[in-house]
């Protein structure tokens, strides 16, 4: 026989008003109190009902979670964090991938205003910021997580890119590299705009200006391809920066199909800090974002704002780091090059 609220409020010693301001999270309640009740309703397995709260415009304790590929493995990483995080303070998470085009994403939007969600993660590139206006018009409250979006005022989750672009580049320069080039996502993403904004200016800053060839934009799906064409260049770049790890991985798989050797002929760094990056061949040099704290922090501002409309937009930014491994050496002289590999 399933819990009810009158159950949880015997075990936990309150009366049924404390439990339903702890679902709320309403009330003068400490969070130790809340916690342990919480843990009672886990534990005896009590689930407030989501369709007779929708019925009646209340909490569904449900949250939405746009991104743009689970099958990445940075999404994946963000999606589990999202969820347990989630999931601690009661909720469940509807996890939508868009493929980072709008016609997905409207679908998505509409779907989960019909499921009654209490508020919606934005974890997806847009074109056209008119696919938020039915969230924003329904009072649904959303936070963003890895992206960015200046006209749209609602508290976000980023990692300091410009930051990882810069620290990117002042990796490679420092090994030696004078000829580097970027392997970039869509224009319209706008971390990936930062990675490449910070890795230019530090570049420039050391006196050295990247080719317009040599930047190149692309979908982690065709990153190889892209990938190979720099390293069939002449004059090739003797360093590639990614501005994803899945990218990083195609530039390595580009090089060794060309029998390049990695790092000696070719260094690579990549970005996320996935869990591929290590067991990739040779373990990847990559700027790492702390995934999990990103992730927790979009469901706390999230929910913050579901419990406390108004409360304020925060915009709350966390540090890269650089991960050291063995695709990033000191360049090395070319190897003998097959005259059909030159442009």
């Amino acid at each position: 026989m399933k819990a009810t609220i009158y159950d949880v409020a015997k075990e936990a010693g309150v009366s049924i008003a404390t439990v339903s301001l702890v679902i709320n999270g309403k009330g003068k309640i400490s969070e130790e109190r809340r916690e342990e009740i919480r843990q009672i309703m886990e534990r005896m397995g009590y689930k407030p009902s989501m369709i007779a709260a929708a019925l009646t415009g209340k909490k569904t304790y449900a949250l939405g979670l746009l991104v743009p590929d689970i099958s990445n493995p940075f999404f994946a990483e963000i999606a589990r964090a999202v969820e347990d995080e989630g999931q601690r303070h009661g909720y469940s998470v509807f996890i939508c991938s868009t493929d980072n085009k709008d016609e997905k994403a409207r679908h998505y939007t509409a779907l989960l205003q019909q499921k009654n969600v209490d508020g919606v993660i934005i974890s997806t590139g847009m074109k056209e910021l008119s696919v938020l206006n039915p969230l924003l018009q329904g009072g649904i409250p959303i936070t963003l997580l890895a992206r960015e979006f200046p006209l749209v005022a609602v508290p976000s989750v980023v990692v300091d890119d410009y930051a990882g672009g810069a620290a990117a580049a002042g990796h490679l320069i420092s090994l030696g590299h004078s000829r580097l080039a970027v392997l970039a996502e869509q224009d319209s993403i706008s971390s990936s705009r930062e990675r490449v904004r910070g890795f230019r200016q530090t570049a420039e800053a050391a006196g050295l200006a990247l080719e317009p060839l040599f930047v190149v934009s692309c979908g982690h799906k065709d990153g190889k391809d892209r990938a190979m064409e720099l390293l069939h260049m002449k004059d090739r770049p003797t360093a590639i920066f990614c501005c994803n790890d899945l990218l990083a991985i195609g530039a390595l798989r580009a090089a060794k199909e060309i029998g390049l050797r990695i790092p000696q002929d070719c260094s690579i760094i990549g970005f996320d800090d996935t869990v591929l990056a290590s067991v990739t061949d040779p373990p990847l040099t990559t700027i790492a974002q702390p995934i999990e704290q990103m992730g927790q922090k979009a469901v706390q501002l999230l929910v913050r704002q579901i419990g406390q409309p108004g409360e304020g937009i925060e915009r709350i930014v966390l540090p890269p780091s650089l991960i050291i491994r063995q695709s990033a050496s000191a360049p090395q002289r070319y190897p003998d090059y097959p005259e059909r590999a030159v442009l």
